[in-house]
């Protein structure tokens, strides 16, 4: 499925939903050129969780761990990475809550990831530009593909489709 997102805004209030629908065990795979939207989804998400910290993209530190919520968010950053570091990662550990509490897990940028788990949402981000032939100029709009992996997405998600972003 596909939703155009007009701005940032529409990108929190999509993870808002997915944070307020998701179930624990869920992995969320973000894909997506640099100022897409990735950690915008993810703040969004965090918000539906009900977290009140503020989420910070985790390039540098790689994983941040949100805890004091409905369910935990796992919020991880491969950019930096290189295949052999991503193994040391463990990332199972995360969707199969191994040695953490389930929760949710968000990978940005998981187009890096060498394997993936068996059940997954990748949500592939980008900008698209719309051209306004009545005002005579273009603005860019933010687009998210949705492909969910042996799983279903819930009916409030499946709506956005025909909602006006």
């Amino acid at each position: 499925m596909k939703i155009s997102l007009k701005d940032a805004s529409a990108s929190q209030h999509l993870g808002m939903i997915l944070g307020e629908t998701l179930k624990a065990n869920s992995v969320i795979l973000l894909e997506g050129d640099l100022g897409t939207g990735k950690t915008t989804l993810v703040q969004g998400i965090g918000k539906g969780l009900g977290i009140d910290e503020a989420i910070v993209s985790p390039t540098f530190t790689i994983i941040n761990e949100y805890t004091q919520a409905r369910l935990p968010l796992y919020h991880l950053d491969l950019y930096r990475l290189e295949t052999s570091e991503i193994l040391a990662l463990n990332l199972e550990t995360y969707w199969e809550g191994i040695e953490v509490l389930p929760g949710i897990v968000a990978i940005e940028w998981a187009q890096r990831m060498p394997y993936k788990p068996e059940m997954y949402l990748t949500i592939h981000l980008t900008h698209e530009t719309e051209s306004q032939y009545l005002e005579g100029k273009d603005s860019t709009i933010r687009c998210a593909e949705i492909i969910a992996f042996n799983c279903t997405l819930n009916k409030k998600i499946l709506a956005l489709e025909k909602e006006d972003y």
